[in-house]
């Protein structure tokens, strides 16, 4: 069934956006490219955690009043640092796995 006439979004449409907010790789599929990437899924997870933290200081101190502030910004920093975590152990799971493996 295709739905595209519906939504007026095509694959190709998908794709393209895919590939703006870095969701696909390109041809370029080498460690270092996978390694960047994932340094990159760092550093963005440590901005979440330091920006739920400003958030938290702001409404202790009294700066903001709005709680769903501080809450959307307290679900992006756990979502990310568990999706970070879940990254890492498979990993290591993939780095003992080749360690193991007999020559």
């Amino acid at each position: 069934m295709d739905i595209s006439s519906l939504t007026n979004i095509s694959s190709d449409y998908l794709n393209q956006i895919a590939q703006q907010n870095r969701l696909v790789t390109t041809d370029d599929d080498s460690f270092s490219s996978v390694l960047s990437s994932a340094m990159n899924m760092v550093s963005e997870t440590n901005d979440l955690q330091n920006n739920a933290q400003s958030e938290v200081i702001r409404f202790a101190l009294g700066q903001s009043e709005n709680t769903h502030d501080l809450t959307t910004a307290q679900y992006k920093a756990l979502t990310a640092i568990q999706y970070t975590v879940a990254v890492r152990d498979k990993m290591i799971d993939a780095y003992k796995e080749i360690m193991n493996m007999q020559i």
